[in-house]
């Protein structure tokens, strides 16, 4: 039996949509892959075929070409585990390096300028945009909300399932209750908050307002940034963010205004045994003991 790409690509989206709330991720990933693979056949791929598609598409970050190969890499698994195919060449495609550490946050430059645009040119997004910029959800997140999450008499969203496996209770600013009202307002006030797709209109934007190398992503980044940024400690940061660790938002320390310099002045606070050491407290330069 000759088994396509196309074949084992359609297994892995209905594999998706079945196990995954965010599936409409790997249906935007698959596109490309079934676009250029799509009537090869599955065992007739090489490794190196699968390498130079990635490094074809230049403008990827190493993290979206990771997506991508992930992608593969499912299909080639669940076709193999069915036994359809004997040969999985995705297996021996190793993964790019991601940095993790990278921040992308939006300046206020850019802030006004991609306002500008999507007031002028969508609209209809803006409540979207600013509960992302507003929450620091996830995408899958914020685009699987559903209005029985939803709050508004005391201003909390409620995350049934995330990224952690763990629930969770996302807090509305005023800024951001009020763009939630906005869209209940609009709508019957049941099913989904936002459309269930990705935000294309988004890069259109971007590129309208002259803003390179920035996702919707970088929105939660934004809003960690700006967080920190303001002063707020990394540990309530975590938690209104929703990251499991404190070591992911440990990336964001070095944007707190001043922090390291009021670290260093912790020195020059005065304690028993320094007060001994100063002018009053010495002899001859020497420590005196404090009983």
């Amino acid at each position: 039996m000759v088994v396509s790409i196309a074949d084992i690509a359609k297994r892995a989206l209905d594999y998706s949509r079945s196990r995954k709330r965010s599936f409409y991720h790997d249906e935007s990933r698959m596109r490309p892959l079934v676009a250029d693979f799509g009537q090869r056949t599955a065992v007739d791929i090489t490794p190196h075929e699968i390498e130079a598609w990635l490094d074809s598409h230049a403008k990827w970050s190493p993290a979206k070409k990771n997506r991508y190969l992930m992608m593969m890499k499912l299909a080639y698994k669940l076709a193999e585990n069915a036994q359809i195919i004997s040969y999985n060449p995705a297996r021996l495609v190793s993964q790019r390096k991601e940095d993790n550490g990278r921040i992308r946050y939006l300046s206020d430059v850019e802030e006004t300028a991609l306002r500008k645009v999507i007031v002028e040119f969508y609209a209809g997004h803006l409540p979207g945009f600013e509960v992302a910029l507003m929450t620091g959800m996830r995408r899958g997140e914020q685009f699987s909300l559903t209005w029985e999450q939803v709050d508004l008499s005391t201003g909390t969203i409620r995350l049934d399932q995330t990224k952690n496996g763990t629930r969770r209770l996302v807090r509305l600013n005023s800024r951001a209750l009020t763009a939630m009202r906005m869209l209940h307002d609009q709508s019957i006030g049941t099913g989904r908050v936002f459309p269930v797709k990705i935000p294309r209109w988004f890069e259109d934007a971007l590129k309208q307002a002259g803003i390179m190398d920035f996702t919707w992503h970088s929105l939660r980044q934004t809003f960690a940034s700006r967080l920190v940024m303001a002063g707020v400690d990394l540990r309530t940061v975590q938690e209104l963010g929703g990251w499991k660790s404190i070591n992911m938002v440990m990336r964001y320390a070095h944007l707190s205004p001043g922090h390291k310099a009021a670290a260093l002045e912790k020195l020059c606070e005065p304690t028993a045994t320094r007060t001994a050491t100063g002018p009053e407290g010495a002899e001859n330069g020497r420590m005196v003991s404090i009983n």
